[in-house]
């Protein structure tokens, strides 16, 4: 709040250095005004403004409208101040050496608001911006959901400043994963991690970036470096790069990265870790591997589930005789007979048909 009091009281100053034709009786109203805001008592400020007769359509208005606005900011009602500013701008009354100033106080209460287009508007894309300015365009065109129109400003700025803060590094990541940029994304990652090469959230936000990428071998390359360090995941981090794996309809980098997780021993096996294995590979069509990986499932634990699952892998492959004997698996395990014998019926009629022309190509 002083930060802001001072620029308050420098524009007034500068207000009233270019406001020769002001009434003088305004004038001291204005500044008796602004004097009791700046004590904080906001009520006595108030009350003066209120007073204050002011032509319509004059310069004595705009300032009139100016100072209730900072009054209001200062209160805390953004909405009122951001009407009344607007109308003193607007009126086209204020000092031209001031507009840039009161322009930027103006975005800034419409970035409160989520008036972000409006932002746009009054900031423009200046070519010399500082970094207040570029901050607020960049959360503009995130809030407008244009990520490719902040990426450029973000960018200009940490290149400008190489020691920028996390938050914009952070930001880089995020807009450039969003627009599947992974390789951009990634490299500003690893500027994150050369700053923090302690931190295990750097590491694993760095192995989840290569994993969307569909690079999981890179990915698990990461994930035994930072553990080459030292550093230790929580299970639950590694299972959850793998479920944003499956999330982002990629199951065959899904199942690489868990079963390199597991053969190194990133993550302990248990049998709902084999059954989610089993499950990816199933999802990236690779049977063969998601069916000797239920196969091992069901043998250790007699679930009916398991052997259907078995089943209908085998089933799909047309290994039918496969099928069936899982068919029987899971009859013995407690399987629903009707569904059991629905499979039968259709496996045992293409294996009998599969045979038939075995015997017709011979003969």
């Amino acid at each position: 709040m002083p930060r802001f009091l001072l620029l308050l009281s420098l524009l007034f100053a500068a207000s009233v250095q270019a406001a020769q034709v002001v009434n003088p009786a305004v004038f001291m109203a204005l500044e008796r005004a602004q004097s009791a805001q700046q004590k904080g008592d906001y009520a006595t400020a108030r009350k003066l403004l209120q007073q204050v007769e002011a032509k319509a359509g004059s310069a004595e208005e705009a300032l009139v409208w100016r100072s209730r606005a900072y009054l209001a900011w200062a209160e805390g009602d953004n909405k009122q101040a951001l009407q009344l500013l607007e109308k003193a701008v607007a009126s086209g009354k204020l000092d031209e050496a001031l507009l840039p100033n009161e322009r930027l106080n103006l975005a800034k209460l419409n970035l409160v608001q989520e008036r972000y287009a409006k932002v746009v508007e009054l900031l423009g894309s200046p070519a010399q911006a500082n970094e207040e300015v570029l901050q607020m365009l960049v959360q503009a065109y995130q809030g407008l959901g244009q990520h490719a129109k902040a990426l450029p400003l973000a960018e200009r700025y940490v290149q400008a400043n190489p020691n920028a803060g996390d938050t914009w590094l952070q930001f880089l990541v995020g807009a450039n994963a969003e627009l599947k940029r992974y390789e951009a994304a990634e490299r500003w990652q690893r500027r994150l991690l050369l700053r923090h090469p302690d931190q295990t959230k750097t590491w694993r936000q760095l192995a989840g970036l290569q994993q969307m990428a569909g690079d999981e071998d890179k990915a698990l390359a990461t994930l035994r470096a930072a553990h080459a360090k030292g550093l230790r995941f929580s299970e639950s981090e590694l299972d959850n790069l793998v479920l944003l794996a499956s999330a982002a309809g990629q199951p065959w980098q899904g199942a690489k990265l868990l079963e390199g997780m597991l053969e190194s021993r990133l993550l302990a096996t248990n049998a709902t870790r084999r059954e989610r294995l089993g499950m990816l590979w199933w999802q990236a069509r690779e049977r063969s591997s998601a069916s000797r990986i239920y196969r091992e499932l069901a043998a250790q634990s007699g679930n009916a589930k398991l052997w259907l699952h078995v089943a209908q892998l085998e089933l799909e492959q047309a290994h039918w005789q496969a099928g069936l004997d899982a068919l029987k698996q899971a009859e013995r395990a407690g399987a629903e007979r009707r569904q059991v014998r629905a499979w039968r019926e259709w496996a045992e009629g293409e294996l009998s048909f599969e045979r038939q022309r075995q015997v017709a190509r011979i003969n």
